[in-house]
């Protein structure tokens, strides 16, 4: 009798692993891309901002976003993080749009500003780095965007 049930849970187990294996094989990471950023209204002495991004869900299944850790460089210096959790539910193969609020760093800020002092420059590299944590065996998916931003009239 003990044996039967240790049968049935080896099988189980087993069972288990090899569908998750599988979920993990189909299962495509979001694309997301920021839309949108802003300086917001100052509050006392911290400088927040607002982050738009644009969430693909490139997945047969409705992905739930239980949370976001974030951060957005400039020049190699982290000047904000935040973190997230009322976030959307992004249907499959659909697409959302999700709106945070950053807080600067204001020691960063103050050393990325003395830089532009001495050095003036009309681009600067950015980079928006993200962990999104969908539960259960797809935590952890880290996103990364980077680019350059030009502060230069634009010509027509």
């Amino acid at each position: 009798m003990i044996n039967i049930y240790k049968h049935v849970v080896y099988i189980s187990t087993v069972a288990l692993l090899v569908s998750c294996a599988g979920l993990q094989k189909d299962f495509k990471e979001p694309t997301v891309s920021v839309t949108s950023f802003r300086a917001l209204a100052l509050e006392g002495m911290a400088l927040r901002f607002e982050i738009g991004l644009h969430v693909i869900n490139p997945n047969r299944m409705a992905i739930v976003l239980e949370g976001m850790s974030y951060t957005v460089s400039i020049e190699g210096r982290q000047i904000l993080a935040g973190v997230e959790n009322d976030l959307p539910m992004i249907e499959a193969y659909g697409e959302g749009d999700i709106t945070l609020t950053a807080t600067a760093d204001l020691i960063n800020s103050i050393s990325l500003f003395a830089d532009l002092v001495r050095q003036p420059r009309d681009t600067f590299t950015y980079k928006f780095a993200a962990n999104l944590d969908l539960g259960g065996i797809y935590s952890g998916i880290p996103i990364e965007n980077e680019g350059r931003i030009s502060l230069a009239p634009m010509t027509r």
